[in-house]
């Protein structure tokens, strides 16, 4: 009688040991003595680029070897997916610092949207981004071999800044970051509870409470919110290490509506402020960092212009410019003309 690839049971053995899980949402049927490393391999995926979930309870990968699935188990296995005087922004002296990391580059850049992943490699790489948000997805099980991002966009030469992407309560996206810090490790992450899917503005109530939650569990927290100073203080006072106000509707590319609230917020903030969302090309990334924002966050103004790496380049520089004209002071703005020339001694 044949046996089953090398576990020395019968068929008839097999069916008996066999077990039923929902895996990734779907039904599947394995032999019952599987472990989560047995899973993992027999799937064809590698421990060490995936989180495991087992009946919403996150598995330690230092327990995958150990832990037995069983009959009904709900399993989620989930990865990343897919942003003169010396001049001081060039040197390095003019760093940003957030939850105690600093980094010379004050853009962050999204890593979804690309046509493929070597184009994400080389576009990030065009920007000079040192920070990069990545998305949590479901591995795809059909095609274990399929490449992931982080075969392109190495996490220890880029600080990867998981995120909540789809997320439109509390309770997802902090299960979504835990699965998360599971994956790589990371306490960093970006927080954003979306509260429609028309307009994709931020659901503040639900913002707050994930806040408080992910805080209370260790994360470092930099949180996408509305352009409200007020909600944007609440969300300071609770300890987010970054306030991350949206200039316009996620990838509308309608660059900064309200330059009003986003300076009162850079204002009273102690902690960075980053324009996150909305930005469409260069001179609104140069406006926002004149506001006084300590970075720029975007995704689809890079990845859905005709020439990806192109704008990734023309961003660097507009941010560095925008920067850079913050420090230096601009000249007052008046009703009237003022020659620069000066009228004595004219002919």
């Amino acid at each position: 009688m044949a046996l089953y690839s090398g576990l020395n049971l019968s068929f008839f053995e097999l069916l008996a040991t066999a077990m039923d899980i929902v895996l990734n949402g779907e039904n599947r049927t394995f032999p019952q003595i599987l472990t989560v490393t047995g899973l993992l391999k027999t799937l064809g995926l590698d421990d060490r680029k995936v989180a495991v979930e087992r009946n919403l309870e996150i598995v330690a990968k230092s327990a995958f070897a150990t832990t037995t699935l069983g009959n009904g188990d709900r399993i989620e296995i989930v990865h990343f997916i897919g942003g003169g005087e010396e001049d001081r922004v060039m040197t390095g002296e003019d760093t940003f610092t957030v939850a105690g990391r600093t980094f010379k580059s004050r853009l962050i850049v999204g890593t979804g949207k690309y046509k493929d992943f070597p184009e994400t490699a080389r576009a990030i790489a065009a920007s000079g981004a040192e920070i990069v948000t990545v998305a949590v997805r479901r591995v795809n099980l059909s095609d274990p071999s399929q490449p992931m991002l982080v075969d392109y966009v190495d996490p220890k030469t880029y600080t990867f800044l998981p995120n909540t992407a789809g997320c439109y309560t509390a309770a997802d996206a902090v299960r979504t970051l835990r699965l998360a810090r599971e994956a790589g490790g990371w306490s960093l992450v970006k927080l954003e509870v979306l509260g429609d899917h028309k307009t994709l503005y931020p659901n503040m109530v639900e913002t707050l409470a994930a806040a408080e939650a992910l805080l209370k569990d260790g994360f470092q927290v930099m949180v996408y919110c509305s352009d409200d100073p007020i909600m944007a203080k609440r969300l300071e006072d609770l300890g987010c290490c970054a306030i991350m106000p949206l200039a316009a509707p996620i990838g509308s590319g309608l660059g900064i509506q309200n330059p009003v609230g986003i300076r009162l917020i850079v204002e009273q903030s102690k902690v960075p402020v980053l324009v996150d969302a909305g930005v469409g090309t260069a001179s609104d990334a140069a406006v926002a960092m004149e506001l006084g924002c300590d970075g720029v966050l975007m995704n689809t103004a890079i990845a859905a212009a005709k020439d990806p790496v192109m704008m990734a380049r023309a961003m660097k520089a507009a941010v560095e410019a925008g920067r850079l004209a913050y420090l230096a002071g601009r000249m007052p703005k008046k009703l009237y003309a003022d020659p620069s020339s000066p009228l004595a001694g004219l002919i």
